[in-house]
C-alpha cells in the first residue's frame, strides 16, 4: 500500500500554492513589478501546483506525492538560488538575469529582510514540509 496525503495536507498545499500564485500576480499585474528571470522560473513551477492540488482535492489520487514533489523540489531549488543571490551570498556575476530586470532587484523590503524571493522560498518550504510530513504512515511507497 502506498503512502497517501490526507485531505487536510492537500488543502493546505493548495492554499499555500494559490496564495503564492495570487501574490505573484498581484505584484506583477497590480503593483506593476516586472519579474526577473529567476522569478519566472519560480512561477513556472508554482502555478501548476495550484491545479494539481485542486484536482486532487476534487478527485483524490494516491500518487499525488509522486507527481507534485519533483515540481516542488525544482521550484525550491530556484527559490534557494534566488535568495542566495538576494542576500549577496552568490555574486551578481553568476546570475542568469542578463536582460531585463536584474535578479537582485528588490521591489519590497519588509522588516529589513522579507522580499519577494523570500516569500517564494517560504511557500515552497511549507509545501515541501507538508508533502513530506503530511503522508499517512500506512505503507511504503
Amino acid at each position: 500500500m502506498q503512502k497517501t496525503l490526507s485531505a487536510t495536507s492537500i488543502l493546505l498545499c493548495f492554499i499555500v500554492a494559490a496564495t503564492a500564485t495570487l501574490g505573484s500576480l498581484f505584484f506583477s499585474e497590480v503593483m506593476e513589478f516586472i519579474p526577473c528571470t529567476m522569478c519566472w522560473y519560480q512561477r513556472i513551477f508554482m502555478y501548476p501546483l495550484v491545479v494539481i492540488f485542486l484536482i486532487n482535492l476534487l478527485y483524490p489520487d494516491d500518487k499525488l506525492f509522486k507527481y507534485s514533489f519533483p515540481i516542488v523540489l525544482v521550484g525550491m531549488f530556484f527559490a534557494i538560488y534566488h535568495n542566495l543571490l538576494m542576500f549577496k551570498i552568490i555574486p551578481d556575476s553568476v546570475v542568469p538575469c542578463v536582460q531585463g530586470v536584474p535578479c537582485s532587484t528588490e521591489y519590497i523590503n519588509w522588516f529589513g529582510f522579507i522580499n519577494i524571493p523570500l516569500l517564494s522560498l517560504t511557500a515552497y518550504t511549507i509545501i515541501f514540509l507538508v508533502l513530506l510530513f503530511g503522508r499517512n504512515q500506512r505503507g511504503i511507497s
